[in-house]
């Protein structure tokens, strides 16, 4: 062996510092992503912006696996892309290499393939291959596309007939409106002209919003033309449904050029259906004075239009101010249509309105003719509520009745809860103590985590509730109504089927197709019967807490029914995370802040998205407003604050402490007030208070006429309970517990935005 010499050894580093300097430059415009990128991160590149140099990273990715489910997962999601991208010779090479080898998701490259030979105008065998995802172990969330696309198949391929049948056996589970215009395409191409109008018609009527309507109208166009006379008149209704699509969609404008039109093609009632719509479309998008005084001219015979038309000139008149001219046509409406559900709404806007004015003479009657005359109405809970806790804020003789109508008329209602705990307050204050400990026990039972659950585990925590028997009079009174079942313990073991969705979605995301496992992932928490294990696994597959916490509500929604225990923990930090934890706390005690509290408004502020902005422009995890944040900031020596400054989490954290700290100061360490001048602003908070004369917080809470804010304030609360519950450790102790809250407070402050999460 040749030793080399000090000169050879200094021309060999020479050469390789050129090469490697040259390698880099090369890495620099062609970057060998394969060499060290994971097969999600190449798909996601490629599918964010596809060059090239991207594909071939993963075609050679696929190269360096191809005998193992490594590989095919590459060519699977290579086969995806390139269909994405139009290329689609190369999407049918790779899906076809991965299906054998795949056999879990092997629906997706079929699906996938066939819609690639669809668009290469290569249709045959697509509908034989496409039946194969019907009638699988583990239903595809891909059947419907897939009978939409075997039908288009068919009907390409001269069988129209069959492309009928196979839509119309399965016509519930058709993605619309694709599954109605492939139906009209169908019934066109077998010369049935009559039926064809009927489809499209559906589409251009009840979908006009969407690209399937202007093929729809395109289609309708060329029929009318052909059939003459014989064509199928679309009804009235339809004609009306699509304008009223348009209102629904906030596109007014369009929306009152479609009612325009219709004047001089309907008649009777619908004419004038569509003559109240154009004033309607003036009101939604803002001009109640123009609205008004459209809907005062009109002159419409006795019917729903006319019912209509009033309901719309009080709305008006509530908008421009004249409160006492709203009653007088509420009392005409309900005088001259006193079951048309017009009148109904009517009723309960108009309570609405005087409840913001802390009018109980007014509104009270308002919601009672409600819930009296429409028993039926999903709403008829909220109205009677409005009415029993009036009633029992004012100590009335009958509160107590009409909280025991409210749960034996409305048992399964949310506001049962509340009904209950109030019925205890009622035994408190009649020496009662065993009573109320029966209707406490009630609520920990059967809602666990609500509001007032945690008012009631207070109480039975004095000791003259707790020396109390439980009362047999009020056990016997409450096993008599039917009440809501205790929840059932959910199973924490999946089912074979949950697991082979679960499966399905993990290789959908090791392909890097994430969007696609968390559509499998969502068809399986709506399908397969365990929706909360699979939002288990959407949420510890999700890029962040925020989106986890929005899995988690998604597909759990009665968590707040579960007792704590039934659950593993892990579903609960799901639920409840506490991201940014170490500055979370830190700032927290530089303020005197409950941490568990901070965590849990932020919840219910952003959900812990750094990024969240809200309607108002409120940024960040604190949801912070930029002047707000420029005044805190100029009190900490920051200078040149930048909005921008909030979306960053140690920032936020630190000047919403600060926020926080001053708004509580300013009521005196009362967090129920605190809390509600935080979502609504202060200057309604002063108002509130002086409502009634509070005997307690909750009674206060109660009495706030923003539903949002209501909410709001007993979801913070209730949520601090729960993180204290579930993070309740030495390490994140609290520097000062919550404040027991009375009602006077005094200092000004206002902020004027709100989120409405739970």
């Amino acid at each position: 062996m040749t030793i080399p010499t000090i000169s050879d050894r200094s021309i060999q580093a020479h050469w390789c510092k050129r090469a490697a300097a040259v390698l880099v430059a090369f890495a620099s415009v062609f970057p060998v992503w394969g060499a060290s990128s994971s097969l999600p991160a190449l798909v996601k590149a490629y599918r964010d912006k596809p060059t090239v140099a991207r594909r071939a990273a993963i075609e050679q990715f696929a190269a360096r696996h191809p005998n193992d489910q490594d590989g095919a997962l590459a060519r699977l999601a290579l086969g995806i892309a390139s269909f994405e991208s139009q290329d689609y010779d190369r999407a049918i090479r790779n899906l076809k290499a991965a299906e054998p080898k795949l056999a879990k998701v092997d629906d997706y490259a079929i699906y996938y393939r066939a819609a690639a030979q669809m668009q290469m105008k290569d249709e045959t065998g697509v509908p034989q291959s496409l039946e194969r995802l019907q009638d699988r172990t583990t239903p595809s969330p891909l059947s419907g596309k897939a009978r939409v696309l075997a039908a288009k198949a068919l009907i390409d391929l001269k069988t129209p007939a069959e492309a009928i049948r196979i839509l119309r056996t399965n016509y519930d589970g058709l993605p619309q409106p694709d599954g109605d215009l492939t139906l009209g395409m169908a019934y066109d191409a077998a010369s049935d002209p009559a039926h064809a109008a009927t489809y499209y018609q559906q589409v251009y009527f009840s979908h006009p919003e969407t690209t399937a309507a202007e093929k729809a109208s395109a289609a309708l166009i060329l029929l009318r033309a052909n059939m003459g006379a014989a064509y199928p008149e679309p009804a009235a209704a339809q004609k009306l449904e699509r304008a009223n699509r348009w209102l629904a969609a906030k596109e007014y404008g369009r929306a009152k050029q479609e009612f325009t039109s219709l004047v001089s093609q309907l008649t009777g009632t619908d004419r004038d259906l569509a003559r109240v719509g154009m004033g309607v479309a003036d009101y939604q998008r803002g001009d109640a004075a123009a609205a008004y005084r459209y809907l005062e001219s009109l002159e419409i015979d006795h019917s729903e239009a006319d019912a209509e038309r009033l309901f719309y000139l009080g709305e008006c008149q509530r908008h421009i101010n004249a409160s006492d001219d709203m009653l007088v046509t509420v009392k005409k409406l309900s005088s001259v249509y006193p079951q048309s559900p017009w009148r109904l709404k009517a009723l309960v806007s108009a309570g609405n309105c005087y409840l913001l004015q802390n009018r109980p003479d007014v509104y009270e009657s308002m919601y009672k003719a409600a819930y009296e005359n429409f028993p039926d109405d999903p709403g008829a809970a909220t109205y009677h509520w409005k009415v029993a806790f009036s009633d029992y804020l004012r100590r009335r003789h009958e509160a107590a009745a009409r909280l025991k109508e409210q749960i034996e008329r409305y048992p399964s209602d949310a506001r049962t809860s509340a009904s209950l705990y109030f019925l205890g307050r009622l035994s408190e204050a009649e020496n009662d103590f065993s009573g109320a400990k029966t209707y406490y026990r009630k609520i920990v039972e059967l809602y666990p985590n609500y509001y007032y659950a945690t008012r009631a585990q207070e109480r039975l925590a004095d000791t003259r509730i707790v020396a109390a028997q439980p009362s047999a009079k009020v056990a016997e009174y409450l096993a008599g109504v039917e009440l809501p079942a205790k929840r059932p313990r959910t199973d924490r073991e999946p089912t074979a089927l949950t697991k082979l969705r679960l499966e399905r979605g993990q290789l959908l995301a090791a392909a890097g197709l994430q969007d696609l496992a968390e559509s499998e992932l969502r068809f399986g928490a709506r399908h397969d019967g365990q929706p909360e294990i699979v939002a288990m696994e959407l949420a510890r597959t999700a890029d962040s807490p925020y989106q986890g916490l929005r899995y988690m509500k998604s597909f759990a929604p009665d968590y707040l029914a579960m007792p704590f225990d039934q659950m593993p923990r892990r579903f609960w930090e799901l639920l409840f995370p506490m991201p940014y934890q170490t500055d979370l706390v830190r700032n927290a005690k530089l303020q005197n802040l409950d941490p568990y509290m901070v965590a849990a408004l932020i919840r219910q502020e952003s959900e812990f998205n750094p990024k969240a902005i809200s309607h108002k422009n409120a940024c960040g995890l604190t949801q912070i407003m930029p002047a707000t944040g420029r005044q805190l900031a100029r009190k900490d020596g920051v200078r040149r604050f930048r909005t921008s400054m909030l979306f960053q989490p140690s920032t936020n954290l630190k000047l919403g402490s600060r926020y926080l700290r001053s708004i509580l100061d300013q009521w005196g360490g009362k967090w129920e007030e605190t809390l509600a001048s935080y979502n609504a602003g202060k200057t309604h908070v002063d108002d509130w208070v002086n409502w009634a004369s509070f005997q307690e917080p909750a009674e206060f809470v109660e009495t706030i006429p923003f539903t949002e804010t209501r909410e709001y304030v007993q979801a913070v609360l209730r949520n601090a309970a729960i993180y204290k519950r579930l993070y309740g450790t030495p390490s994140v102790a609290a520097a000062e517990a919550p404040a027991k809250s009375t009602v006077k407070g005094s200092g000004k402050h206002s902020r004027s935005r709100a989120s409405s999460q739970s």
